[in-house]
Order: structure tokens, then C-alpha cells, then sequence
């Protein structure tokens, strides 16, 4: 007999809130709020667990530079499984983010 949960008797969330860098800015915001990229999250996380960190690719910014996201699940309401109804939520939080490429945070060329 298996310990693992059965898939059918774990629950959906309902709403799922995650959080991104406070120091994100209103562009890279927008591209959180963008419907194809709630629908990217829905469709590539099958499930959360609260203190979950994501690192998502956003867009590419200016000069070519590509914003990766952190974004942390902060808050679960119903189960922790993610499906095309779970509401995404977001908040600001203190958590670091960095444009890749151009930054520090960036790879360094040899």
C-alpha cells in the first residue's frame, strides 16, 4: 500500500497569493496582471505550497535585458492544487528581484 496521496482526494485552491518584489517596477507589474501570464502560471504550477518560490521569466525589458521574478506563495484558500479557476493574487513584498543580463545579478562574461 502506497503512502502517496491520491490526486483525486486533494482539494483546488481557490485563490492563490503570491508576492513580488516591492522594488518591482509598474512595466514589470503590468506584465504580472497580463491574463496570458496568469494563464502561464495556471497552466505550469500544478500545485503550491505556502513559502514557495517561483522564478519566473516576466518579458524582455529595456536594451534586451530579461526580468526574472521571484514571486513567493504567501497564502493558500482552499487546497494547493492549481487548475484553471484558481484565482492569482499578488502584493508587494520585500523580496529582491534584478534585470538579468545588464545587472550584477547577471551573468559575467569569461
Amino acid at each position: 500500500m502506497s503512502n502517496k496521496p491520491r490526486a483525486e482526494s486533494r482539494e483546488r485552491a481557490t485563490r492563490v497569493v503570491v508576492s513580488y518584489p516591492a522594488d518591482l517596477s509598474e512595466w514589470g507589474q503590468s506584465q504580472l496582471e497580463q491574463s496570458s501570464f496568469r494563464a502561464f502560471l495556471r497552466k505550469t504550477r500544478d500545485e503550491a505550497r505556502i513559502g514557495d518560490i517561483w522564478e519566473e521569466f516576466v518579458d524582455v525589458g529595456c536594451c534586451g535585458s530579461t526580468l526574472d521574478v521571484p514571486l513567493r506563495v504567501e497564502r493558500l484558500e482552499g487546497g494547493d492544487l492549481i487548475g484553471e479557476e484558481t484565482e492569482l493574487e499578488y502584493e508587494a513584498c520585500g523580496v529582491e528581484g534584478s534585470w538579468r543580463v545588464q545587472s550584477e545579478g547577471g551573468p559575467k562574461r569569461a
